[in-house]
């Protein structure tokens, strides 16, 4: 039997989906939740949060993503970076996923990828889970109800968590897959609970499509001015670097906080929602986002609560440093209603530097910029992954690479095309270490990185006095009102400065060969800034 609303033209029938149970269209949050607790799959929460785990997989598996090789892909896949799945074998993995899936229920969502109408995709997405579906349902965009007796999909996500791949058979790793299919505009998803693998696969699609129209798709939060969406930043930056943190200021407006676009008309959020690491969240310093997690809807995900009182343990990460939360962006009381803004003023790269050597904010020329963009830098630090001794860095190209199936240059190109066009000014932003490297100096102030963050979007530093950094090369301010002058240089705040010395020519070195491979590919003028 089918519930729910849906285009009667565009059933699971007329995508050769058959023989299932009930199939329920389109269900909103309260019929999402009611029928994930019947079904046992998670706990009710404060609020009406919605309490989950994921079992053995509490975070992405990279390594178990594939794209499927075919003509009209073959060119344009960054093959070193994406493992490619043969187009035989992906068919026997779907037909193989068709028949297990029979009999059983499951949910579907028709959602929209992009608050651009010019640039979004229609994406239906099809749970095992319930709550997987509350979960997409949150993080795309809705269409509104009507629109969905007229719904066709651009693409198609299938997720069912209780089937298990044969790595022979089906040309993958193991029994986890995620396979992307261009082509036939498929997406299959196996042997895997964790929610993000649904947000992260349609944020896969965007980044080949749009740049192939020649938008920019960016793995970065965007805010802009109160009244202005023309005075738009955005924040490029990996996990932990303070990309969700910073970008959510109350006193600038939220586009959103992971995944945009830029295109002529200007930048636009892919999401409709907000996904939110939890570890260490607190009501002082994040506000916003803590009320979210007892808040109607919300799916808390991999967080030790209390079985009597439902109070979650924000610090207890037994079952995974990872534990996150999923709400709709209107949750949070700045964000845009209409999730887009103008062409970016400010393009901000953070970066976690727990080695103590790059300065707490940097302007860059168009051609640094593109050299950091495609560095991606941040690092690993001693204690947060075992084996770990001492600071090590971490290059993620465009800070995305898991993310990014088209080769670096597209991306830094359009990057670098964007800047020259609308005359963004780029800063590098460090929030790691200051007066020694992580063991020794201490974490870079917030208070000193907001300071820094709010003159740079207000324009204060345009008349500044900087110097050159004999590292990178990179324009540093002197001086900025409300911020000590000896956080500005960092070999200062070294009490041993030929330690320092040594720390950042280690730091260089590490940046040059990680870069050397972007070389062939790069125009002279981003050349200059590699070899220095």
């Amino acid at each position: 039997m089918t519930f729910g609303r849906v285009n009667p033209q565009f059933r699971l029938e007329d995508q050769g989906i058959e023989g299932l149970g009930n199939v329920y269209y389109n269900l909103m949050e309260p019929a999402l939740i009611e029928a994930a607790l019947k079904r046992g799959e998670g706990t009710l929460g404060k609020g009406g949060s919605f309490l989950v785990t994921t079992g053995k997989y509490t975070g992405r598996s990279p390594k178990d993503k594939f794209v499927v090789r075919t003509p009209s892909v073959e060119d344009s896949i960054w093959w070193e970076n994406n493992q490619p799945m043969e187009a035989a074998a992906f068919d026997r993995l779907h037909a193989d996923m068709l028949e297990h899936m029979k009999g059983g229920d499951y949910y579907v969502q028709d959602l929209v990828g992009g608050a651009d109408p010019a640039n979004a995709i229609d994406v239906r997405v099809i749970s095992e889970l319930a709550w997987h579906n509350l979960f997409i349902r949150h993080m795309l965009r809705r269409p509104d109800r009507e629109d969905l007796d007229s719904f066709t999909a651009d693409f198609t996500i299938i997720n069912c968590p209780t089937f298990k791949a044969d790595p022979e058979k089906h040309g993958c790793r193991t029994e986890t897959v995620i396979a992307l299919n261009f082509e036939k505009k498929l997406i299959l998803i196996g042997n895997t609970e964790y929610a993000g693998e649904n947000k992260k696969s349609v944020f896969t699609l965007l980044n080949y499509i749009l740049p192939g129209k020649g938008i920019m798709a960016m793995h970065c939060s965007a805010n802009h001015a109160p009244g202005n969406p023309v005075d738009t930043a955005v924040f490029f930056g990996l996990s932990g670097t303070g990309k969700t943190t910073l970008s959510a200021d109350p006193s600038r407006v939220l586009i959103g906080d992971d995944e945009h676009g830029w295109s002529d008309r200007g930048t636009f959020n892919f999401e409709g929602g907000c996904y939110a690491k939890t570890i260490n969240l607190s009501a002082e310093a994040e506000p916003e986002i803590y009320a979210t997690t007892e808040k109607f809807g919300t799916v808390i995900e991999n967080m030790v609560f209390d079985p009597e009182t439902f109070d979650l343990d924000f610090e207890d990460d037994s079952l995974t440093a990872n534990m996150r939360c999923a709400y709709p962006l209107h949750y949070i009381s700045n964000a845009s209603k209409t999730a887009l803004g103008g062409h970016p003023k400010n393009i901000i790269m953070l970066t976690c530097d727990a080695f103590g050597v790059l300065p707490p904010i940097a302007r860059l020329t168009p051609a640094q910029a593109m050299y950091h963009f495609l560095s991606g830098f941040t690092s690993k630090v001693a204690g947060t992954e075992r084996g770990v001794t001492e600071p090590e860095p971490t290059f993620s190209t465009c800070f995305g690479a898991p993310f990014m199936p088209r080769r670096p240059e597209a991306y830094g190109n359009l990057l670098r095309d964007k800047i020259a066009k609308h005359g963004a000014t780029c800063w590098l932003v460090n929030t790691g270490w200051t007066g020694g490297a992580y063991g020794t100096g201490s974490r870079m102030p917030i208070k000193a990185t907001r300071g820094l963050l709010h003159a740079a979007l207000e324009g204060k530093l345009a008349q500044a006095e900087f110097r050159k950094d004999p590292n990178f090369g990179f324009e540093v301010p002197v001086s900025v009102e409300g911020v000590p002058e000896l956080l500005l240089d960092p070999r200062k705040t070294w009490d041993d400065k030929a330690a320092y010395d040594a720390q950042a020519e280690k730091l260089v070195q590490m940046f040059a060969d990680n870069f050397e491979q972007y070389v062939p590919y790069i125009d002279d003028d981003v050349k200059a800034v590699a070899i220095g």
